[in-house]
């Protein structure tokens, strides 16, 4: 299980800094409530009662807890919704821009200055990802941690869902049965922002797993192209000319790819990893969608080629790794080059899912479970 203390450092220790562009995403919400007012104000109930309670708040010292105690309400609610048969994720996602703009605005029966804000912010976005709310039960022998995303490109389609993230909601606190092994699921919601991973949410979040060997399997996932790709060779560079969810863009691209950066420094590491997920066993279950084991990469001087091995890769610049030149990608970079650096050997990897437009209920379910089976099996080889 693990610890408070973990749940604290999370909440305090390594938290996303609130950029210029902090508000672009809140800017947002006039656009997504005209669109779709039932799910952007389906817990309103929540926002509404942090508001309440903010507002008549006279206590410095507690306040932070409080947000942060509404900010795991939000999760929590999110995922029995969805585990009830509500198949959407955006809701989780417009929700808490809710909380976040309602903390912008309003104030406690106290004088707040803007470094106080910006802690009780950091406060809710983390605990409404799920960060504090890892929970591993005592009799569980097969433990999973799994990450989704949340919505992308709102300015393509203020409707856009993520499946991945769907996927999260959905597996959170999964239990099942393996070879007479108890096995569960514990998922969080990772944003689409560069400044996040930039500043080590990927690291804060991992570190304890590998260097307390505190779960058996680590899978990220992600919307990605038309089947499901389990993405072998993840790649060290930014190279997608897209911006993440404040609009920012890096300035990388497929002409100039450019490393990601950790705590103000180049992220510094191979151009490229090997994932270690059990294949076979992955695509041994029988879904909608094939289950690919995904060689493609890309490098400045070969362009995109089938890597066979690691060690064809060396000496290379990449440009994209089997993920893409996106946060997908980065993601699964950055959890093998920690398994490594903390010599873990722990399974990691990236599963890529079927990609849908704007929102699909019926698709995404269909997602979900092939993922279930997926994860099943993989248990079973552990």
């Amino acid at each position: 299980m693990f610890k408070p203390s973990l749940a604290i450092a999370l909440l305090s220790g390594t938290l996303v800094s609130l950029s210029a562009q902090a508000g672009v995403e809140e800017d947002r919400l006039p656009a997504a409530n005209e669109k779709m007012p039932q799910v952007v104000q389906r817990y309103q109930a929540l926002t509404d009662d942090l508001v309440t309670k903010y507002r008549q708040h006279t206590d410095e010292l507690k306040v932070t807890q409080m947000v942060a105690h509404q900010g795991q309400r939000l999760w929590q609610q999110a995922v029995r919704d969805v585990q009830s048969g509500h198949s959407d994720d955006r809701s989780l996602y417009w929700s808490r821009l809710q909380m976040r703009a309602e903390l912008s605005k309003q104030s406690p029966k106290f004088n707040i200055a803007s470094w106080q804000r910006q802690i009780l912010t950091k406060a809710v976005e983390k605990s409404s990802r799920g960060f504090s709310d890892i929970d591993f039960k005592d009799d569980v022998s097969i433990k999973i941690l799994l990450t989704g995303f949340d919505p992308f490109f709102l300015d393509r389609n203020i409707e856009q869902s993520n499946p991945s993230g769907l996927v999260a909601l959905a597996l959170d606190g999964y239990r099942f049965s393996v070879n007479g092994r108890q096995a569960q699921i514990e998922t969080v919601m990772i944003p689409v922002r560069f400044a996040d991973f930039d500043e080590g949410i990927i690291e804060s979040l991992l570190t304890p797993v590998y260097r307390d060997k505190s779960v058996d399997m680590v899978v990220t996932v992600s919307m990605g192209r038309s089947d499901f790709d389990l993405e072998r060779f993840p790649g060290r560079n930014r190279s997608a000319e897209a911006p993440d969810n404040r609009n920012i863009f890096t300035g990388a691209s497929i002409q100039r790819p450019l490393p990601p950066k950790l705590d103000n420094d180049t992220l510094n590491g191979p151009e490229f990893v090997e994932f270690s997920l059990p294949v076979a066993a992955m695509q041994s279950i029988n879904g909608r969608w094939k289950v690919n084991d995904n060689h493609s990469v890309s490098t400045i001087s070969r362009g995109e080629f089938q890597a066979s091995s690691l060690s064809e890769l060396q000496n290379s610049i990449s440009v994209e790794g089997s993920g893409g030149g996106y946060l997908s990608n980065e993601i699964s970079y950055r959890a093998i080059l920690l398994q490594n650096q903390l010599g873990s050997r722990i399974p990691t990897g990236h599963i890529h899912t079927p990609r849908i437009a704007g929102f699909e209920a019926d698709t995404e379910t269909a997602i979900v479970e092939q993922v279930k089976a997926m994860l099943t099996a993989a248990a079973k080889s552990l």
